[in-house]
């Protein structure tokens, strides 16, 4: 590859646009981070650990800064858009380790749209509901309500996506900004609620219940903060997505790790305060339902102002837009993968006006409703819990294998523009791994081991197939391009 210039005046016209300052890439890290996550796990944190609900999203924080360390320094010091895999093969040269930890990012991307489709469906109908009435009608059309309304929606919602992933959507940097801003605005409503009702002591809930810590699993104090932990890291998931953008970034080598780390500091923070308005608003043993517990912040916090209609809606925006930006991910990398032959080659096919990849779109797309549906029964009212935490699972895997590549390559005598302490990547495995471990679950959670195994089960069906097809024609065994890529640093550490 190419070396890219710092400066934009000197770029070549074959490198991408460097478009991302500091603001822009910070308003990117911190729209990426939010998104589905503070929505969908809150009330169960809470669930597990009470009015101390903001030490796991604390913990959660510790882990991913651990790990955007070892991003850090492979980022400045590999400034190319291939992310995790580019790493793990720099570091390890095993193109099946390379093509797991590919893969991996890919199943986590398809199970967080999914997670994100259930709450976008069940926002929207509770936006309707307040709207309308549940059960009143718009004339001709009666708003739905009920978990198998709430199943269609999500369905629909992942069909939603992928006609507008097949019409070739150019993802805009200053959209992202907008949808950002919903995000955050509608964060710093429920914020604002909780604040002012703890002031004028409004609100069913107390503020000195933060130091109220609750085991109604009986799991003890350890693996009760354990588990919360491990459902809050997704929330705090979406800052590694960023490396992808490095050659768009102006320069990446000194603004990458100061914009990085302040995006994850700025969710921390946010997620806390949120977890303040709620414990300040609502009981400890409010039952929020199927309904988002934010949502009855909002709706009781406020009563007498009318915002809780509105409140749905921005949230529907703010979680499509993390929703979309997963699946273009995950259609874009099958699509390469197939182009490097290490998957189906039909794979890579794409439309002829739109130039959009077609056959990806669609296997990602029915990978992520037959996903939704079979959750859906086997997990019952859990179905939100079961894929984030899935999400969660797979990229703590791909994170230990980050931190250990920053180990490796850190023998290598390559310019460094940020460098993450040894104990920092050592720690930032041994975290992620014992997060990833099933004393980190309940047993209802387990099933996570079972949906995560399922889909790369899948993927390495696909990769065999692909794999033997190729040695048998003598036609290579693909990631041409990802080997070029490392063929500076150690072309004889390649192997199959």
């Amino acid at each position: 590859m190419a070396h890219t210039d710092q400066s934009t005046s000197n770029e070549s016209p074959t490198e991408l646009k460097r478009v991302l300052g500091p603001g822009l890439l910070l308003l990117f890290i911190v729209g990426d981070i939010l998104g589905a996550g503070v929505y969908a796990v809150t009330g169960q944190m809470i669930s597990y650990v009470g009015g101390m609900a903001w030490l796991p999203f604390a913990l959660a924080f510790i882990v991913a800064t651990l790990t955007a360390f070892s991003y850090l320094e492979l980022v400045t010091k590999y400034p190319q858009a291939a992310g995790a895999a580019l790493y793990a093969h720099k570091a390890f040269g095993i193109h099946f380790v390379t093509f797991l930890v590919a893969f991996a990012v890919i199943c986590s991307g398809i199970t967080s749209a999914a997670t994100s489709s259930n709450v976008v469906a069940g926002n929207l109908l509770v936006g309707l509901h307040e709207t309308f009435g549940a059960g009143d009608g718009l004339g001709w059309f009666e708003v739905p309500e009920g978990r198998t309304a709430q199943l269609v929606v999500a369905l629909a919602f992942m069909v939603l996506l992928a006609l507008v992933n097949l019409r070739g959507v150019g993802e805009s940097v200053k959209f992202n900004v907008i949808l950002t801003l919903l995000e955050m605005a509608a964060l710093a409503i429920v914020i604002t609620i909780g604040f002012v009702a703890a002031a004028r002591g409004t609100g069913e809930g107390d503020v000195a219940n933060l130091l109220v810590f609750e085991d109604p699993n009986e799991k003890g104090w350890f693996l009760a903060v354990t588990i919360a932990t491990t459902i809050a890291f997704f929330a705090m998931v979406g800052f590694e997505d960023s490396v992808n953008m490095v050659e768009e970034t102006k320069n990446p080598e000194k603004i990458f790790p100061r914009m990085m780390l302040t995006g994850l500091g700025i969710a921390c923070l946010i997620y806390i305060l949120v977890v303040v308005a709620v414990v300040a608003v609502l009981p400890l043993d409010y039952n929020s339902g199927d309904e988002g517990i934010l949502l009855h912040v909002v709706r009781l916090g406020a009563p007498s102002i009318p915002i809780d209609e509105i409140f749905p809606y921005l949230t529907v925006f703010a979680v499509a837009n993390t929703a979309l930006i997963n699946m273009l991910m995950a259609s874009r990398l099958l699509y390469g993968m197939a182009c490097q032959g290490v998957l189906p080659r039909p794979l890579g096919a794409v439309l002829p006006g739109r130039r959009s990849p077609w056959l990806a779109i669609l296997f990602s797309t029915a990978l992520a409703l037959i996903l939704i549906l079979v959750v859906n029964q086997l997990s019952g009212n859990s179905v939100v819990g079961a894929l984030s935490g899935t999400t969660g699972l797979l990229l703590l895997c791909v994170f230990a294998v980050v931190n250990v590549a920053c180990l490796v390559l850190k023998r290598r005598a390559d310019k460094v523009f940020f460098r993450a302490p040894v104990w920092v990547p050592v720690s930032g495995a041994i975290l992620c791994l014992f997060l990833a471990g099933p004393w980190a679950r309940t047993s209802t959670q387990l099933i996570q081991y079972k949906i995560a195994g399922a889909m790369i089960g899948l993927g390495v069906v696909l990769w065999a197939i692909t794999y033997i097809f190729h040695k048998r024609s003598g036609a290579g065994t693909g990631f041409s391009d990802i080997d070029h890529l490392a063929a500076d640093e150690d072309p004889a550490n390649r192997r199959d």
